[in-house]
C-alpha cells in the first residue's frame, strides 16, 4: 500500500498540532511540513523546545514527514518566495535551507525538499545558474553532515523546471548521492513531454519525495483529484513498479479554506485510485 501523506501548507488556517491530528486521523502516513510563519517557524523564539514537541507528536500519531521550504513569504513579506538561489541576497535562502535541514535532522525527517526559483529581471542565464549550482553545493553539504537526503524538485516556470533541468544540475554538482528529485505528479501533467508513468519511471533511481495532486496540460493550478487530466492509478503503479516507499504526499497549497474536507476527500479517492482494476 501507497504511504500518503498530507501537506501542511493545505492547512495554513490550522495551528500545527491540530492539523497534524486531522490529517492522521484521516488515516494518512506522513505529512508534508512546511516550514513557515504558522506551522514551526524556523525564525521565531524557542525554536528547539518547538521542534522537540512536533517530533514528539509526529511519534505520538505515527506520521512520517518530509519537510517543505516553498513558504511565500517567510523571507520577505513582500516578494513571494524571495530571495530565492539566484537573486543578490540569496544567503538568506542559503541560511534558510540549512535551518531547514537541521530541523529535518531532528524530526527525523525522510527528505527535505527545495526548488530553484525564477530568476530575477535582468540577470543572465548563465549567472542564475553559477548562483543555483554554487547555493545547492552549500546545503548539499549541511544535509551530508546531518544525514538528511535532498530532494530537488522541478517547478513550472523556475529556472529548473523539468526533469531534464534536474539531471543537468545533478551532473553539474558531480551526480552526488543524497541530491535526489522531488517530483510533483501534477507538474508532470503541466509540462514534462511524457505520460506521468513514464516520468516516474525515468527518476525511479533518484526519488527521495513525491507531490500529488491533479492538474491540466500547460496550466500550473493544483486542482483536486478528478478535476485535471490526470488518470492516477497507472501513476500509482508506477510509483510501486519502480520500488519506491517514501511518502505520497498530497499538494493543495490553496485549499485551506476547506483543508478538512478537502483532505477527507483527497484520501479516499486515492485509496481508490490504487485499488487493482476488477477483471
Amino acid at each position: 500500500m501507497t504511504r500518503f501523506g498530507y501537506g501542511t501548507n493545505g492547512f495554513a488556517n490550522h495551528r500545527l498540532t491540530d492539523a497534524l491530528d486531522v490529517i492522521a486521523g484521516l488515516g494518512y502516513e506522513g505529512v508534508a511540513l512546511t516550514l513557515d510563519h504558522c506551522h514551526l517557524d524556523p525564525y521565531a523564539d524557542g525554536l528547539g523546545r518547538r521542534v522537540a514537541q512536533a517530533a514528539d507528536r509526529l511519534r505520538d500519531l505515527d506520521l512520517a514527514v518530509v519537510v517543505e521550504t516553498g513558504a511565500r513569504y517567510l523571507l520577505d513579506p513582500r516578494r513571494k518566495h524571495a530571495p530565492t538561489l539566484l537573486d543578490d541576497d540569496r544567503h538568506r535562502r542559503v541560511d534558510f535551507l540549512h535551518r531547514a535541514v537541521a530541523i529535518g535532522a531532528d524530526l527525523g525527517a525522510e527528505a527535505v525538499s527545495f526548488w530553484s526559483g525564477i530568476p530575477p529581471a535582468g540577470l543572465d542565464r548563465a549567472t542564475a545558474w553559477n548562483r543555483l549550482v554554487d547555493g545547492c553545493e552549500q546545503v548539499l553539504d549541511a544535509a551530508r553532515r546531518a544525514g538528511v537526503p535532498l530532494g530537488f524538485e522541478p517547478e513550472p516556470g523556475m529556472l529548473v523546471e523539468t526533469i531534464a533541468g534536474w539531471r543537468t544540475l545533478h551532473e553539474a554538482l558531480g551526480s552526488p548521492d543524497g541530491f535526489g528529485i522531488t517530483l510533483d505528479i501534477g507538474h508532470c501533467r503541466c509540462n514534462e513531454p511524457d505520460p506521468v508513468p513514464a516520468c516516474v519511471a525515468d527518476v525511479a533511481g533518484h526519488l527521495v519525495n513525491v507531490q500529488i495532486d491533479d492538474m491540466r496540460r500547460g496550466v500550473h493550478e493544483h486542482l483536486e483529484f478528478g478535476e485535471g487530466e490526470i488518470d492516477f492509478p497507472p501513476v500509482l503503479r508506477a510509483l510501486d513498479d519502480c520500488g519506491y516507499r517514501g511518502l505520497v504526499s498530497v499538494e493543495l497549497p490553496r485549499h485551506s479554506h476547506a483543508a478538512p474536507a478537502v483532505a477527507a476527500r483527497s484520501i479516499e479517492f486515492l485509496r481508490r485510485a490504487e485499488q487493482p482494476v476488477q477483471a
